[in-house]
């Protein structure tokens, strides 16, 4: 992703003019020289003061055509995109997915998907993967189980843990 667009997500995410930051350092500018343009007090390396996260996840929409190959890859473009922020991945990333459209309650299962194979779908990187690692994390699947058959990092995969574990309480 370009750095342009990575500031303007940023941006609007944090409400924190980032690109003209990087414009004044770009002009030689150091981050103690540059003021808080909303108050006018803090410099810019103690900006922005509150600790969030930012998810960004892609729509994909692929259940309106007919004969589409559900497996994602890398030339396959999203039908559009939402963005979530909260204190902590879980937080952001519960926002995120109720957002974008599967009918979904978050991260946690209030509709049933009907998954013959469990660990094929694991395997396969569709628009619904992320629903069929709650299932699997539901079903008693282990952190480690999953990342051998995703490939997904641990850390993602630790931070969806904590939600099936406070949904499970």
């Amino acid at each position: 992703m370009p750095v342009s667009l990575v500031l303007q997500l940023a941006s609007k995410a944090t409400g924190y003019p980032l690109a003209f930051v990087a414009a004044k350092l770009g002009m030689g500018y150091g981050l103690f020289e540059l003021k808080n343009s909303v108050t006018k007090t803090t410099s810019a390396f103690f900006e922005p003061a509150l600790d969030y996260v930012v998810c960004k996840i892609p729509r994909w929409d692929l259940s309106k055509f007919r004969g589409v190959d559900k497996e994602l890859g890398s030339s396959m473009k999203s039908v559009g995109e939402v963005m979530a922020i909260g204190r902590n991945f879980e937080e952001a990333i519960q926002k995120g997915l109720r957002m974008i459209g599967q009918g979904m309650h978050g991260f946690v299962e209030n509709k049933e998907l009907q998954i013959p194979d469990l660990d094929a779908a694991l395997r396969e990187p569709t628009d619904k993967r992320v629903f069929v690692i709650s299932k699997a994390m539901h079903k008693g699947y282990t952190v480690d189980q999953i990342h051998d058959l995703t490939k997904i990092d641990r850390w993602f995969l630790n931070k969806l843990k904590h939600i099936i574990d406070i949904d499970e309480l």
